[in-house]
């Protein structure tokens, strides 16, 4: 749609974390010219460690971004995962043949590492201004243009509003109207620990998962095997809203203290964690209305347990830049990106569910757990890997 390429009528993206800058760039990948509002003072992701599949990674590729964000990556040699009770392994799946076998690497790379590669190629196109402490208070969508206040006072016209401003999203509230987050009944602390301080036999270049009864604990390398990162999730009907409070080392020992000294040990090395309360929603069919859309969380927020909510976010840029090509309009380039990802994102939605179930199995569910992992292989992730947007 030529309308979209005048750069006086930017498509303005509400949102400046990894969804918000990958559909930015997307956008100018086709010559579509966006204006990015982050509320925050600065672009910056606050968390730890996340894992990219083979999916994420050729979206990245589509971006323009790979090479770059491959520097700054960890290439495991396997996905582990482990009894945390009685420290057997349950199965290790190499990684070797996930370049052969999807066309892509699977790998782990810090949050703030990402989000830096997609700054820097968004900050290089002339087609992406980015505008920080730009908080949205309100739109309104009078047919031919989306009107935007943000808090300081600013106003905005647009021919279409993206809004990638996570699972709290104000842009999804008005939108759909459907209420807070489902609160998933599980907790989530994370922490970051010097490579040095993990003792040798459990530093490797692997990503491991033990298993619990009503708990987990992930631990893999970042930037280069500097770092370790840490993540422990147990069952608790606990909540505050939002994240990134500080955990309580406490509850998180007693919560792990039926666990195999492996898993005790490498909790007993972290004195500070950063928590937050797992929240997810219902999958739902549209979320577009008119002008204005939804992207990564804000559209389809979902448990941490598959790895793919960053995956899901880039998928979503690149199916929504396309779906602006093949349209007559805005609204019906809209309406049809959600139809074309709704039936993908919300099998992960669930499926992301069934996974922290069971992670987190106990009893005889834990012994079919193990049972039926041990014959999982490339296959059984393959619905989610070789997808193509």
């Amino acid at each position: 749609m030529d309308s979209l390429k005048d750069t006086d009528r930017r498509i303005i993206i509400v949102g400046g974390g990894i969804g918000g800058l990958a559909a930015a760039l997307a956008l100018a990948s086709r010559g579509y010219p966006s204006r990015v509002l982050e509320q925050a003072p600065q672009f910056r992701e606050v968390g730890a460690g996340i894992q990219l599949g083979p999916n994420s990674w050729r979206c990245l590729r589509e971006l323009g971004v790979e090479q770059q964000a491959k520097k700054l990556a960890v290439f495991p040699e396997a996905l582990v995962m482990m009894d945390a009770v009685t420290a057997e392994q349950v199965i290790s799946v190499p990684l070797a043949g996930f370049d052969q076998r999807f066309g892509a690497p699977y790998a782990l790379i810090h949050r703030a590492d990402l989000l830096d590669s997609l700054l820097e190629a968004a900050r290089k196109s002339p087609l992406i201004q980015l505008e920080t402490s730009r908080q949205m208070t309100k739109f309104r969508d009078d047919g031919r243009m989306v009107h935007l206040r943000t808090k300081d006072g600013g106003e905005y016209e647009t021919p279409a509003v993206i809004g990638a401003d996570g699972i709290w999203s104000t842009i999804r509230a008005a939108l759909l109207n459907d209420g807070k987050p489902r609160v998933a009944g599980h907790i989530t602390y994370r922490a970051v620990l010097p490579a040095s301080e993990v003792p040798d036999y459990l530093r490797r270049n692997e990503m491991i998962l033990w298993a619990g009864p009503k708990c987990h604990l992930v631990h893999y390398p970042l930037r280069g095997g500097e770092l370790f990162n840490l993540v422990a999730v147990f069952n608790s009907n606990r909540y505050e809203e939002g994240w990134n409070s500080f955990g309580d080392p406490a509850e998180l020992h007693q919560r792990f203290q039926h666990t195999c000294d492996d898993v005790r040990l490498m909790l007993g090395k972290i004195s500070e964690w950063r928590m937050w309360v797992l929240c997810d929603r219902e999958p739902v069919k549209m979320w577009s209305k008119g002008r204005v859309t939804l992207l990564g969380d804000a559209a389809h927020p979902m448990l941490q347990y598959l790895a793919q909510g960053a995956g899901m976010a880039l998928e979503d840029s690149i199916s929504l830049a396309k779906c602006l090509d093949n349209a007559g309009s805005v609204e019906t380039a809209f309406e049809a990106y959600a139809l074309k990802r709704y039936l993908r994102t919300g099998r992960v939605q669930l499926t992301a569910r069934l996974y922290g179930e069971f992670y987190h199995a106990d009893g005889v569910r834990r012994e079919i757990r193990n049972e039926y992992v041990k014959n999982l292989g490339y296959e059984g992730l393959a619905w989610i890997y070789e997808h193509q947007v």
